[in-house]
């Protein structure tokens, strides 16, 4: 009984995580917007190569932020 009430509590009121995939064209902007939700100011980046994974909290929410270079060789 204590698992159950225990497990109710924690959806109502437990954070929840959620995955995000940025894609898109070299030099858009993802890295830059990746990092301004995450760190709250502006910075200065230079291309990825590969990918960056950022996790962003927001009103109880985890988010894991996957940012994958826009070139076209990962």
């Amino acid at each position: 009984m204590g698992a159950n009430l225990s497990k109710a509590l924690s959806k109502l009121f437990g954070s929840k995580e959620m995955r995000i995939l940025m894609l898109g064209l070299d030099a858009a902007g993802k890295t830059t917007i990746l990092y301004k939700l995450k760190l709250n100011q502006s910075v200065t980046t230079i291309p990825t190569v590969g990918f960056n994974v950022e996790s962003v909290v927001y009103k109880n929410v985890k988010f894991n932020v996957w940012d994958v270079g826009g070139q076209d060789k990962i």
